[in-house]
């Protein structure tokens, strides 16, 4: 009998702010690889989440949700969307039944007009009704007549079975691009200083979330624990003092409910100490960017 053929390609989920692209891609790749927060621009960077079956293998990747730059960081999180266009074997595109339809309804235009298939999701469907999501999926089925289009509810699980063997039906036949033992393309450095933003977009209002960034500094391991020293990197004095509180006790309970879930993602004692600095601009700072990992020229 011929052998079987093997399938492999990348799966990029794009998406505007909030329709749940990341806990689409947690439900997907049974990991928790990607913030998820109520907040927007949760998700800074492109993530890869790596699905293994003997015949197949999934490399989904979430990325930032479209915006319209205000400033160079947001413009090199766009630039990881538009390269995810560019770079897919599969699109996954994310709405909801919150959203406006036509919203940033250029990058709506781009996928009209990719040679890709698409896969568009009509996410959160517990919070409608049958009525309102049939009008959506006619809506964007005469929009994107190509597309397979999916109600799904990526909290409840809704569906994603079925999104999953589609994308599986639609991959390229392929070698795999990695060994069948990796679960995603990032360090536990990475995740680390993720969960600790995640913990900072959960616990402190306003401006405060997007005018931070986590740099881990020091990640060893032993045999008992990691021990891991992050800084967190604010704009201005006044966003220090919010970040520390009263006597050093917000920024200490944002580090200890982080060590507590970093504890349960790496399953190994976590010992971490977090400090704060001020980084005047660093979100228009070339140089700075290109440390975060924004900007890889």
């Amino acid at each position: 009998m011929p052998a079987t053929k093997h399938k492999s390609g990348f799966v990029n989920l794009i998406g505007n702010p909030n329709v749940g692209k990341s806990t689409l891609m947690n439900a997907l790749v049974g990991e928790r690889l990607s913030i998820v927060t109520s907040k927007a621009q949760t998700t800074r960077h492109r993530i890869m989440g790596i699905v293994n079956g003997d015949d197949y293998q999934i490399v989904y990747c979430d990325t930032p949700g479209i915006l319209k730059p205000k400033y160079r960081l947001q413009q090199s999180m766009m630039d990881f969307v538009d390269a995810a266009i560019g770079d897919a074997d599969v699109i996954l595109y994310v709405t909801d039944t919150v959203e406006k339809p036509d919203k940033n309804d250029e990058y709506v235009a781009r996928l009209s007009v990719v040679t890709c298939p698409v896969v568009l999701v009509i996410n959160k469907i517990d919070k409608s009704d049958q009525e309102t999501v049939a009008q959506l999926a006619a809506w964007w089925r005469e929009r994107l007549p190509k597309a397979d289009i999916f109600a799904a509810s990526a909290l409840e699980k809704f569906n994603v079975e079925q999104i999953f063997a589609r994308i599986r039906e639609l991959l390229p036949d392929s070698p795999p691009w990695y060994d069948k033992d990796v679960f995603t393309d990032r360090s536990l450095r990475f995740f680390a200083s993720e969960i600790i933003r995640e913990k900072i977009l959960e616990n402190y209002d306003k401006e405060i979330p997007y005018c931070s960034e986590v740099v881990i500094e020091e990640f060893r391991e032993s045999e008992e624990r990691y021990d891991i020293r992050a800084v967190i990197n604010v704009m201005r004095e006044s966003q220090k003092g919010i970040i520390i509180g009263r006597g050093g006790a917000a920024l200490k309970r944002t580090a200890t409910v982080a060590r507590i879930d970093m504890e349960h993602f790496f399953e190994k004692k976590v010992f971490l100490t977090v400090y704060v600095k001020v980084e005047e601009n660093w979100r228009d700072d070339r140089r700075m960017l290109r440390r975060f990992g924004y900007i890889q020229d």
